[in-house]
């Protein structure tokens, strides 16, 4: 089995190549910073281990759909403190999610697991989305999806009507529609800035990305 590592951080990349040199059948193909790197190298694998948040800003969900298309299953090796990027990357297409908090040879298994075809431990699936009720827990139709992330990223209400096609009064009625079914759900959200902590919970939007 063929694995490869896309990470932008050599101490982590070192560990786990590392870790699978050992695994009997485990040939590491190489390590790259970025999937454009991965690509620039001509690399393809069985599996790859992909780290969702890289140095390049790279969209999770492309880089995911990128491998895919090489004939790679990809499993994510995360922080877990994003789950816009999980649920965009799980989306995607990929086979598993770790966390870098875990045990690595849960990192190890579950790579052993993808390349052999068997369910990957899902241990880490659920803690990295427990931040994350589920993108359907308010039961959100796609037009208040929509009308919801336009905004509570900051657009006026007249700004959202003018980019979906709609009319204000429609805005002004989904968001009232969107406030209700997140009461509902327990999760009320009667200001601007709780529907803005919704919709990033719910993978609408992204997580703001952390100060280096």
């Amino acid at each position: 089995m063929r694995v490869g590592m896309i990470d932008d951080h050599e101490s982590v990349s070192v560990g786990v190549r590392s870790a699978l040199a050992r695994e009997p059948g485990c040939d590491v193909v190489g390590t790259a910073r970025t999937v454009a790197e991965w690509e620039e190298l001509g690399l393809d694998a069985d599996v790859v281990v992909l780290d969702l948040s890289l140095a390049d800003r790279s969209e999770p969900a492309e880089n995911v759909r990128t491998l895919r298309a090489r004939g790679s299953q990809v499993l994510v090796y995360t922080a877990g403190d994003d789950a816009h990027a999980i649920r965009q990357a799980a989306r995607a297409g990929v086979v598993g999610v770790v966390l870098k908090t875990a045990p690595l040879r849960e990192l190890v298994a579950a790579v052993l697991a993808a390349g052999s075809g068997q369910p990957v431990p899902t241990a880490s699936w659920a803690a990295a989305l427990d931040a994350d009720p589920g993108l359907d827990s308010a039961g959100l139709s796609p037009r208040e999806a929509e009308v919801l992330a336009l905004y509570a990223a900051g657009e006026k209400t007249v700004r959202v009507a003018r980019e979906l096609g709609i009319s204000e009064h429609t805005v002004i009625e989904h968001l009232r529609s969107i406030r209700a079914k997140y009461e509902r759900a327990g999760r009320s959200a009667p200001t601007k800035v709780d529907l803005y902590q919704r919709a990033v919970e719910d993978g609408f939007l992204p997580a703001p990305r952390r100060r280096q």
